[in-house]
């Protein structure tokens, strides 16, 4: 069935935060909108490193009270975000705040739309993300507002707070694994190393990891899956190092399975040739 799309929202972050912090006072009232079925990230952590932005993917259904149509998106307006502390602090100040992002909504009928897009986490903008400690769990809110048919203040505002929660994560790295020497007699010790750094958001660099337990696996060239050869803990500069057995061909790579404040991570395979 063909959904008409009744607005295209597209905007970053900071635009958005600015329309919020900026809008005309209006008294905490009911909006009589409803914002539900809301999925950010698909349920995942969010993973953040120091450079790239980040638009975790999120959709959520809205229903307008009476007097409002989908048709006139100028009329109102509904978002989720993250924010920690108080809900009204962070939306009104923009700190501890994250989100929004570009959303386009799609009628379902005159007063109902689903609304699919992105929330937009920028690191390098430092506002947002500045500090180790925010990876953790963030709250979940949504600002609803209501405006007048022409020019006047807001008619109504509400910021709501949602259950559950979303965790932020640090993005971890591995260097592709290295094996040697290369090729290897069989029966011979091969020594395999890597690195293990993740972003530090107070220096806005990725640094070392270290005391973070590393598996090794290892994939025979015919095979189609990689098997667990033993565990390896990073030393004080994130570095990875230790021997196995050359047996037959195949490939060796890193994984790091993260933890409540790190991603995961998986190095580049290295290929080992065994004669």
């Amino acid at each position: 069935m063909n959904r008409r799309r009744t607005a295209a929202v597209i905007a970053t972050a900071g635009a958005l935060a600015l329309s919020v912090l900026n809008a005309p006072a209006a008294q905490a009232k009911d909006t009589g909108i409803v914002l539900s079925d809301l999925v950010i990230n698909n349920g995942k952590p969010i993973v953040v490193g120091t450079s790239r932005v980040v638009e975790p993917p999120t959709s959520f259904n809205i229903a307008l009270p009476a007097g409002y149509s989908t048709s006139n998106p100028s009329r109102y307006l509904a978002h989720p975000f993250l924010y920690r502390g108080n809900i009204a602090t962070a939306a009104n100040t923009g700190e501890n705040y994250l989100g929004p992002g570009g959303y386009t909504c799609y009628e379902l009928d005159s007063q109902r739309a689903r609304c699919e897009g992105a929330m937009y986490i920028d690191p390098p903008a430092r506002d947002e993300i500045d500090s180790n400690s925010d990876a953790t769990k963030w709250k979940i809110g949504v600002v609803l507002r209501l405006y007048p048919a022409g020019d006047g203040p807001v008619v109504a505002e509400e910021y709501e707070t949602r259950s559950g929660s979303v965790s932020l994560r640090r993005a971890a790295k591995l260097t592709v694994a290295d094996a040697t020497p290369e090729p290897v007699a069989k029966g011979k010790k091969i020594t395999l190393t890597s690195k293990l750094t993740r972003a530090n958001w107070t220096t806005q660099k990725n640094g070392p990891y270290a005391g973070s337990t590393v598996s090794l696996q290892f994939r025979a060239k015919n095979a189609t899956t990689f098997k667990t050869l033993k565990k390896v803990t990073t030393n004080s500069a994130g570095a990875l190092r230790t021997t196995v057995t050359a047996s037959t061909d195949g490939f060796f790579r890193w994984v790091y399975y993260g933890n409540t404040t790190t991603g995961t991570a998986t190095s580049g395979q290295d290929y080992i040739d065994v004669r």
